[in-house]
């Protein structure tokens, strides 16, 4: 039992992981937490579903498809919900334009996809029990996702104008740096970040409309719990959220590992409000 709960832990806390890195990659170059992270990891699996179930594409160009999509929609999300409100002075308004496009998205999915769950395919067809691919897909997801990014930030061009972005981006600008398209460009890294949580675990979770405000909502703990825009206190975040949700499943059940997850959700946020991992903000005099 204890087996299992380390397996099913694990493999759902790396998806949770790679939906809060979904969050940190589009607020690091815009400062807006968008609430369509959930959502892109929802049509992660809607759309592997629909590409290698339905329309029989292999395994790869399936995965690379679902990429691309949900990509673009992160693009739209960018110049429809977010470029907006950062014109308007009262830019905390990305709380509604986001949550609006995020439910758009969820019911124009029901409507065209499906209100009911629909099957994920097995998509290498390796290992059994513990170790079946369902549990290990979304770790090794999830640790290819955190070694890219690394590389990408410390090593490119545009990987380090992404940072520069997020340190400061009116001196970034300052220097001449194409603040909108790097923009846009990290939440396009966000859209096939977010599709790859949900095409990772689309077989723990099937394809169904109804995941994405529960990625949302579970997405956002490992942020807030790992300090917001810290790619690595989030991984450690949603594998430990993972684990103690699947281990509060097995004690208490039902409604109540929910409890217990937003009890555990405060309590660290009461100790440590800037996260497990985020360092207190400096006040400049």
């Amino acid at each position: 039992m204890l087996a299992s709960i380390l397996a099913s832990g694990l493999a759902v806390g790396a998806v949770y992981a790679l939906i809060g890195i979904t969050y940190n990659t589009m607020f690091s170059t815009s400062r807006v937490m968008s609430f369509t992270a959930g959502q892109l990891g929802m049509l992660g699996g809607v759309f592997g579903s629909l590409f290698i179930l339905r329309l029989g594409l292999p395994v790869i160009p399936g995965l690379l498809a679902t990429l691309a999509v949900c990509a673009l929609i992160g693009v739209v999300t960018e110049i429809v919900a977010v470029r907006p409100v950062l014109k308007s002075l009262d830019q905390h308004l990305y709380v509604l334009s986001t949550l609006a496009l995020a439910l758009l998205i969820q019911h124009a999915t029901a409507l065209e996809w499906s209100t009911e769950p629909q099957p994920f395919p097995r998509l290498l067809g390796l290992g059994a029990g513990i170790w079946d691919e369902k549990y290990w897909l979304p770790v090794v997801a999830c640790i290819v996702t955190i070694l890219g990014l690394e590389y990408l930030y410390r090593y490119t061009l545009v990987g380090r104008a992404f940072v520069a972005i997020a340190e400061d981006n009116f001196a970034a600008r300052a220097l001449g740096l194409p603040e909108r398209n790097l923009r846009m460009a990290s939440y396009a890294l966000a859209g096939a970040v977010g599709a790859l949580a949900g095409f990772s675990g689309g077989q723990l979770l099937l394809a169904f409309f109804a995941n994405g405000p529960l990625l949302n909502f579970y997405g956002f703990i490992p942020v807030a719990l790992g300090g917001l825009g810290n790619n690595r206190g989030a991984v450690i975040g949603g594998l430990l959220l993972g684990l103690f949700q699947q281990a509060a499943n097995f004690m208490v059940g039902g409604i109540f590992s929910s409890v217990a997850v937003f009890t555990l959700f405060i309590v660290v946020l009461l100790a440590r409000p800037q996260g497990m991992f985020g360092a207190p903000q400096a006040r400049r005099v």
